[in-house]
């Protein structure tokens, strides 16, 4: 089976920090993939390569059997890629509908509808999404006043609206509660599996890691320095020393203690 996503010999640096280096991995269709790493491992400049925002110095990313190098993230976008962010990018004014709504426009280049009854257009397909995540009641409430696990979801449905076969979560469950968090990821990994979407998540709750990742890939100081099955991550002393080494600080140590009493 084809991967979705294959990252190959990636590699950026910023002046003299080298951010990524000769990263490799791949990620297949109805699997989450979870990458985790200290503060400064490289995860976010992994997904900003990844998404477009960044062009890699050398290496190939290559997305749908397409290198996409050099792409801006519109384009990576419509090749079918989708993603949320840790702090929700949605439009506070509007209702959680239009929010939807102005996702499918934008897919379907429509945005010059706009001058006409946008309400009308994709009306029934922004619904759906909004009753596949639980929040169709929601739908005529202003982003501004929903609860943040409301969101989360509402951000997750624009990220699906353009059907994608990739999706990129940067910290799902960042500013949720243990029940929220575990809600969220459930309905997330019924839908990738069901639609068969590959996911690239990071997260620093090693317990949404570990009871929800297919996969884990860890990073630390730009480099791939392990990789596997959960349980094989787990017992993996490198990363056991890497968190420890991190140890000084509160959300280094609760990871470092997810990850040898998961």
């Amino acid at each position: 089976m084809a991967a979705i996503l294959e990252v190959h010999n990636l590699y950026k640096a910023f002046g003299g920090v080298k951010a990524v280096i000769d990263v490799n991995f791949n990620l297949q269709g109805g699997q989450l993939l979870a990458m985790i790493g200290p503060n400064g491992a490289g995860k976010s400049t992994c997904f900003n390569l990844i998404n477009g925002q960044l062009r890699p110095d050398h290496g190939k990313i290559v997305i749908l059997g397409e290198k996409v190098n050099g792409r801006k993230p519109r384009d990576v976008w419509k090749l079918g890629v989708g993603r949320t962010f840790q702090i929700t990018a949605t439009f506070a004014s509007m209702s959680v509908l239009e929010n939807v709504q102005m996702t499918f426009l934008s897919y379907h280049k429509r945005t010059k509808s706009l001058l006409k009854k946008v309400s009308r257009l994709y009306v029934d397909e922004s619904m759906a999404l909004l009753k596949l995540l639980g929040i169709d009641n929601q739908a005529d409430r202003a982003c501004g006043v929903l609860a943040y696990g409301d969101l989360k979801r509402v951000e997750l449905a624009v990220a699906l609206a353009n059907k994608p076969k990739l999706l990129l979560m940067d910290e799902p469950t960042a500013g949720m509660g243990p029940t929220e968090a575990q809600n969220l990821m459930e309905l997330t990994t019924e839908i990738v599996h069901t639609q068969n979407i590959g996911v690239l998540f990071t997260e620093h709750d090693m317990d949404v890691v570990f009871n929800h990742a297919d996969r884990i890939i860890v990073l630390n100081r730009g480099e791939l320095v392990a990789e596997g099955l959960p349980e094989e991550v787990q017992a993996n002393e490198n990363v056991k020393e890497i968190y420890l080494g991190r140890g000084e600080t509160a959300a280094a140590s609760r990871e470092q203690s997810a990850i040898t009493d998961a």
